[in-house]
């Protein structure tokens, strides 16, 4: 059977309320927390809502002005209908636009938005 090359993401935040909001506000879903009394203290997880059983996804090496390498540089793109209503959500929910909607080709659209911890994530969709 072949799997997509992810099978887990985590993106670190430094204030889990606010980063909690900001994603269910921009993605319409609502996350849950992953904490168990064994792994409760300072860990806080919340999880993105999907299926295990649906494994991984795809994603490819990219190059870009404004987006050197190094220091965690690694774009999650979270899937869409289409991304455009996603992004529009953004900076309502105290994010902010860093390359509106744009094709990729046969690859379809994205957008990348940052979140309110300043991470660069990317919206995609297929139209």
């Amino acid at each position: 059977m072949k799997v997509n090359s992810v099978g887990w993401f985590e993106i670190y935040v430094e204030d889990m309320s606010r980063a909690k909001k900001f994603y269910e506000s921009v993605l319409n879903k609502e996350l849950d927390s992953m904490i168990t009394p064994e792994s409760a203290g300072e860990l806080e997880m919340c999880g993105f809502p999907g299926s295990m059983q649906n494994y991984g996804s795809n994603g490819a090496l990219v190059k870009m002005p404004g987006a050197p390498s190094g220091k965690n540089s690694i774009v999650i793109y979270f899937a869409c209908a289409d991304c455009a209503v996603e992004e529009a959500r953004v900076k309502e929910s105290g994010g902010s636009i860093h390359k509106s909607k744009f094709s990729i080709g046969e690859y379809s659209f994205i957008s990348l938005v940052n979140d309110t911890e300043g991470n660069l994530i990317g919206l995609h969709s297929m139209n």
